[in-house]
């Protein structure tokens, strides 16, 4: 029994590596990405950024229109102004991801300026 266990893993260490560098490419027609793991993770993040950028419009329209409808009325005029607030805070967060992002994109490509 053991020298069988033994024999499976001496095995193993020879076929493992030789199964590992037969991943190294994409096969063809699978639908699976070509580019690199940085192209995919910048794809995403800009979709997600679109996302926002839309959110965020929209939550200055709402707040806006929030404003306008409260006619003097202090407690909707601040619930409309902390609406904007937040609506701004998240615009500010996405810009900075989006500068994050350019810039790791300048140091892995080996940029030495921003």
């Amino acid at each position: 029994m053991k020298r069988k266990i033994k024999n499976l893993f001496r095995l193993g260490t020879l076929v493992l590596p030789l199964s590992a560098m037969a991943q190294v490419s994409v096969p063809g027609g699978t639908g699976l990405p070509q580019s690199s793991l940085f192209e995919i993770i910048r794809g995403i993040m800009m979709w997600l950024l679109a996302i926002l950028g839309f959110v965020a419009v929209i939550g200055f329209v709402i707040s806006g229109i929030m404003y306008l409808v409260a006619a003097g009325d202090e407690d909707s005029q601040k619930k409309a102004k902390r609406a904007m607030f937040y609506s701004i805070t998240g615009v500010i967060v996405g810009m900075v991801g989006l500068v994050v992002l350019y810039a790791v994109q300048r140091m892995l490509g080996s940029q030495s300026q921003f």
